[in-house]
């Protein structure tokens, strides 16, 4: 299997149809397939089969959900494509930069790269549940453009860096063996649970303002996000804070239970 076949495009909150179809053409011209819908605002719809031409089958067999959560379920790295900057977001990245990485990734299992709505753009929680932003390098004057004008830029440097990947294999006559399972990548699900234990943790602590944990909990992500944390990290920190907490509860400083390491 190509590592292509990995990655997934995200739509999230499309307002015109059509766009869904010329994002469709913009993936198999490159060599991309898997397609997945955040509630569309028409779908399925005629406009997007028309623009989609030769790619209607992409569109077809495009994955509808009803939240980025849904869509980044399984993928142990998501990316998403925003031109306005984030104080707090997570490290930005140029298209070619962010290709290296996914198609890098990729070997292991689903990458996401979230496009959001052609109007506002991706929300600030759903740009935190991914680990790097990319900001494609336009036209300062007049930087905004059509989301799928911006999938078919990515989807270039997709199959660019795929390319050069298969290329330094071919010429070395060498694979990359997969990492062993505990090396893995921790998948999207097993960070989100990551990040909800410390939420719970630190709360129960005192350390975190249960009415206002966004900005540590941001600051978190962000630093967690250039980790790149793997199943077996996670396993171990989830575990640190398991273990503060039975301390903590035994001396009295907090009623926090302890929190399953598999129970999200």
């Amino acid at each position: 299997m190509s590592k292509l076949d990995n990655i997934r495009i995200v739509l999230a909150h499309t307002s015109h149809p059509g766009n869904i179809g010329a994002a469709a053409r913009a993936m198999k011209t490159m060599g991309l397939s898997a397609l997945w819908l955040v509630r569309p605002n028409r779908f399925p719809d005629r406009d997007a089969l028309s623009m989609a031409s030769g790619a209607a089958d992409i569109v077809c067999d495009a994955t509808l959900v009803h939240s980025v959560d849904q869509a980044l379920a399984g993928t142990i790295a998501a990316f998403a494509l925003t031109a306005r900057p984030r104080e707090m977001g997570p490290i930005v990245l140029t298209p070619r930069e962010a290709a290296r990485e996914a198609i890098d990734a990729a070997g292991g299992g689903p990458v996401a790269f979230l496009f959001g709505n052609e109007e506002s753009g991706l929300r600030n929680e759903d740009i935190l549940r991914c680990q790097r932003i990319v900001e494609i390098p336009a036209n300062p004057l007049y930087s905004s453009l059509n989301v799928a004008a911006a999938v078919q830029v990515m989807a270039y440097e997709l199959r660019l860096a795929s390319a050069a990947v298969g290329a330094v294999a071919a010429s070395s006559g060498r694979t990359r063996a997969p990492a062993p399972e505990k090396f893995a990548p921790a998948s999207y699900a097993e960070i989100e649970g990551l990040f909800g234990h410390f939420e719970h943790a630190l709360g129960a602590s005192g350390f975190l303002d249960h009415k206002n944990p966004g900005k540590l909990m941001d600051r978190l992500r962000r630093l967690f996000g250039r980790a790149t944390l793997e199943r077996e990290e996670v396993n171990i920190l989830r575990g640190i804070l398991n273990n503060l907490a039975v301390h903590a509860a035994k001396s009295g400083l907090s009623d926090t239970a302890n929190h399953d390491v598999n129970s999200d």
